[in-house]
């Protein structure tokens, strides 16, 4: 059997596809890529253990790299055009465009794709080539998991700055009722307060509400900061009222919000937008599992 090409061998083709400046699902664009490539029947046949086509979700991740570099763009949901960016790719890399040149163009604050130095062991491979990773398969199966959670937190990001602030608002209370803000009995609500420091939540730690938490939640743009001044109106809301609060926004915060919040009389956290998306897929906020994977090594007992 002919080999089937790796996820990046696709770049090149998935760019070419949509170099027409038409609007494709991603449906279309596997099924016009294959043909493109000239995938043999048995290659199309090709399945993972878990059932999924095995070219389609190579194009799939394709497909996704290149949106998260910008070389692709999303119009709605499902449906992805080719940017300026992408042009000027395909340009420049005409017969193949690989992992290290995609990282070459990360977005700022895309730490997952921050291209690694020449010099890094794990970038190089037994020959010395660059872009060639010599991984163990548990290193492999984390690295691979890591990634996915990459891509999933990016969508995460990207949904909740298409939702009514009033949707992320309520999220983020979800999110800390699941991580166990609240306690056994506690409850937690948004609030439409407008005269308190703008509180979005407030989070009940036990039955009686004796015990406070205020949440102040703030969707902002990726690259956007929370700055000293917002995170010390918060604090003041706070005083005698609540026992703490917690900060979230989908963007940053400055370094002066920071070292305010550590300095704080009140216990406030921070919560940044890369941390968000991290919180909301362990404590599967948003997210659903898609399937799941068991790794055995032996049992000696079985065997003394």
């Amino acid at each position: 059997m002919t080999i089937l090409p790796t996820w990046d061998d696709f770049n090149v083709p998935v760019l070419q596809i949509l170099s027409d400046g038409k609007t494709r699902s991603l449906r279309e664009i596997r099924r016009a890529v294959a043909d493109q490539v000239g995938l043999t029947p048995e290659q199309r046949a090709e399945t993972l253990p878990s059932g999924q086509v095995k070219a389609g979700n190579r194009i799939g991740w394709a497909t996704s790299y290149l949106t998260r570099v910008g070389a692709l763009d999303r119009p709605q949901r499902g449906q992805y055009t080719i940017t300026e960016s992408g042009r000027e790719l395909l340009a420049a890399h005409p017969v193949g465009i690989t992992e290290l040149d995609l990282r070459a163009r990360a977005k700022p604050g895309d730490e997952w794709w921050a291209a690694k130095p020449a010099d890094d062991p794990e970038a190089r491979g037994a020959s010395g080539a660059v872009g060639v990773e010599t991984l163990d398969p548990t290193e492999q199966v984390e690295q691979g998991v890591a990634r996915i959670h990459a891509d999933v937190a990016a969508d995460l990001m990207e949904r909740l700055h298409g939702e009514e602030p009033e949707f992320f608002e309520a999220a983020v209370v979800q999110l800390l009722l699941a991580m166990g803000y609240g306690g056994a009995h506690g409850t937690g609500a948004p609030t439409q307060l407008t005269h308190d420091g703008g509180i979005d939540g407030i989070i009940d730690q036990d039955a009686l509400g004796l015990n406070k938490v205020y949440v102040q939640a703030k969707r902002y743009a990726p690259n956007n900061s929370v700055q000293k001044p917002e995170v010390q109106a918060f604090v003041g809301a706070l005083s005698g009222k609540a026992d703490g609060g917690l900060f979230i926004t989908t963007g940053r915060f400055t370094s002066g919000a920071i070292g305010y919040a550590a300095s704080a009389h009140a216990r406030v956290i921070l919560v940044d937008g890369k941390r968000l998306t991290e919180l909301m897929i362990r404590y599967g906020i948003g997210v659903q599992v898609k399937q799941t994977h068991t790794v055995v090594e032996l049992d000696e007992d079985f065997f003394a």
